[in-house]
């Protein structure tokens, strides 16, 4: 089938040739229900003018920018990056759109990278690792930067999003772990200001009953084995632990087993991204997987559409699969049992 035409969108829409360019440029006023009809047509045909008709046209960068504000060594060993990027860049690649990435030191960096989009460097921007009462949003909207926020934010913004329900996987794996018979059950969360971190502890209280078992890690190895050392040095410990991440949890795996524990039969242990090594640990671990690449996708669908002058609007990703294996199997002992303790 061959591919579809300017003149396809313009017979569909029921507009001129011209009109659905200036619809797409916004270089002409042109009503919202044309508009609209355009950018359905253009949608349904799956056309999307040339880069250089494109560049002539709109005066675009044609790319799109994402900044993140973390440590290198942490996205450099979590799953959920690289894959997200790959499916942003799966969508991007229909439209010759490039993909802007950069990692900065801190809020100034960040800002400064933000600025520099709006000054031409890129059409839109994808934001993640949402903070509770984020400082970007209001940046963003200030800027009147095209933006898509990945995660469950809540607070009033003008943009389109793409969430996801992180509470869920968490309460089935606190109710496998309770049908099991463990009654202190601990979660080593993320940073609790990210909003992802916050939503996964909150379903995790809800479910226990409590936040007594609660820690905050960074989804770091390091932070995971710290963690787990201050659980199991509690004078009542816990029987089972919940990670925030894999990372976090292969690194307390590594722990409890260095003590003397076998898990899961001292401690089970579950983690959260499914990291591709994850099941084939010894024992299996159990963990969520979230398909990062189907968020990337939909957040870079939902961005190019407002580049074209779509409204915002808001996709929710059902994409949360628990996978219980060997780590939280089987009945949960009286609790860890460290005179076992090797080291």
């Amino acid at each position: 089938m061959s591919k579809a035409t300017i003149a396809d969108v313009a017979r569909m829409a029921g507009v001129t040739k011209a009109t659905v360019s200036h619809a797409l440029s916004g270089n002409r006023p042109i009503s919202e229900e044309t508009r609209a009809r355009v950018l359905a047509a253009a949608e349904e045909l799956n056309w999307v003018p040339s880069q250089s008709a494109r560049a002539l046209a709109t005066r675009r960068a044609n790319a799109i920018g994402v900044v993140l504000a973390r440590d290198p060594d942490v996205i450099a060993n979590d799953s959920f990056f690289a894959a997200f990027i790959s499916g942003v860049e799966s969508v991007l690649a229909e439209t010759e759109t490039a993909l802007m990435l950069q990692v900065v030191p801190d809020r100034a960096a960040e800002e400064r990278a933000y600025r520099t989009m709006m000054h031409g460097r890129a059409d839109g921007a994808i934001l993640l690792d949402l903070r509770v009462d984020d400082w970007r949003v209001p940046l963003l909207e200030e800027l009147d930067l095209p933006t898509v926020i990945v995660g469950a934010y809540d607070q009033r913004h003008d943009f389109s999003c793409v969430r996801t329900d992180d509470g869920a996987p968490i309460r089935e794996i606190v109710e496998h772990l309770k049908a099991q018979g463990h009654r202190r059950i601990a979660h080593v969360s993320g940073p609790l200001d990210y909003v992802h971190s916050r939503v996964r502890a909150a379903a995790y209280v809800g479910a226990v009953g409590d936040a007594t078992l609660l820690r905050e890690g960074d989804f770091t190895a390091r932070s995971g084995r710290e963690r787990t050392a201050e659980l199991l040095a509690l004078p009542e410990k816990p029987s089972a632990i919940l990670y925030s991440n894999d990372t976090m949890a292969i690194a307390g795996l590594s722990y409890a087993r260095a003590q003397g524990l076998v898990i899961p039969r001292d401690l089970a242990i579950s983690g959260f991204d499914d990291d591709q090594l994850s099941a084939y640990l010894s024992p299996g671990l159990t963990s969520v997987s979230s398909d990062p690449a189907a968020r990337g996708r939909a957040a870079a669908r939902l961005l190019r559409a407002e580049i074209l002058g779509a409204q915002p609007r808001t996709e929710v990703v059902d994409c949360n699969v628990v996978h219980l294996r060997e780590s939280t199997q089987g009945p949960a002992a009286a609790g860890p049992d460290m005179s076992r303790r090797t080291s």
